[in-house]
């Protein structure tokens, strides 16, 4: 595939959606080839950039058969139930997929796993750069703190977000675990209340807060005997994570097939 590389964007209409629109229209090596969202969108048949002040010349449009054809990448940040046909659709037309949602099961994840075998999908659940660098540095510090230090992951978003913990919380409790060689099913800890008795040397606590416009805030607090490092990243608009999707599709276009996420983009693995 050559540039421009044609786009194809679902939940054009929402936040998420009017961002990767808006990111789209300034970067030369990309163009908008497709807007879809649901048939209830009151912006069916509106220019897709109308909304952010910009015409794109493609139409919102709720037919994904038909338009997923016009693209070459789909970027998906709706909802697993809404993913899992974008997915379908994508590999039936040997489309590439930068996937973005969260809150999918074990079986939703391994159908994306199967996908993988015959197109190329960028699967992560955060796509900001500096999400990915505190995961690679979260690693680090896990590897030389375990033993001697409790961890607690607080993460925090806006008020419409429905899952819980945020699927980059989970991706750092999975970094953790692995790092410090336990299980976060069984050493994970995700509520706590009334008499909770001391805390367990090998848990990994998690707090969840849901207030505002909370674009996402991530902390790993390593708490020892004496002194506290805490590690985080602060989102202050939703480009972040458009621009770690454009950055996807990128990487994609040299990918045949194979499931991939944004530490593959950077090149932050086993560094």
């Amino acid at each position: 595939m050559e540039y421009p590389l044609k786009i194809v964007i679902v939940g054009a209409s929402g936040k998420m959606g009017q961002t990767l629109i808006q990111q789209i229209s300034t970067d030369s090596d990309l163009t908008l080839t497709g807007a879809i969202d649901q048939p209830s969108c009151n912006s069916l048949g509106m220019d897709s950039g109308a909304l952010v002040g910009i015409k794109t010349g493609v139409m919102i449009d709720e037919d994904f058969e038909s338009t997923i054809k016009k693209g070459d990448y789909l970027i998906d940040f709706t909802r697993p139930e809404a993913s899992m046909r974008y997915l379908e659709v994508c590999n039936k037309n040997n489309v590439k997929y930068i996937l973005g949602t969260t809150g999918f099961s074990d079986e939703e994840k391994r159908k994306i796993s199967r996908a993988a075998e015959n197109i190329s999908i960028c699967f992560a659940p955060n796509m900001s750069v500096g999400v990915n660098l505190l995961v690679s540095l979260v690693e680090e510090a896990t590897n030389v703190l375990h033993k001697d230090f409790d961890i607690e992951i607080i993460e925090s978003h806006h008020s419409e977000k429905i899952d819980a913990p945020s699927g980059t919380a989970i991706r750092l409790g999975e970094v953790i675990a692995k790092a410090a060689n336990l299980n976060l099913k069984e050493n994970g800890v995700f509520h706590r209340e009334g008499n909770t008795n001391k805390r367990h040397k090998d848990e990994i606590g998690f707090s969840t807060i849901r207030g505002g416009d909370i674009v996402g805030d991530h902390t790993v607090l390593f708490a020892g005997d004496g002194e506290r490092i805490e590690l985080t990243h602060k989102a202050g608009s939703r480009s972040t994570f458009a621009i770690g999707a454009i950055k996807a599709a990128k990487f994609l276009k040299n990918q045949s097939a194979g499931l991939f996420d944004m530490m593959d983009v950077l090149n932050l693995k086993n560094k």
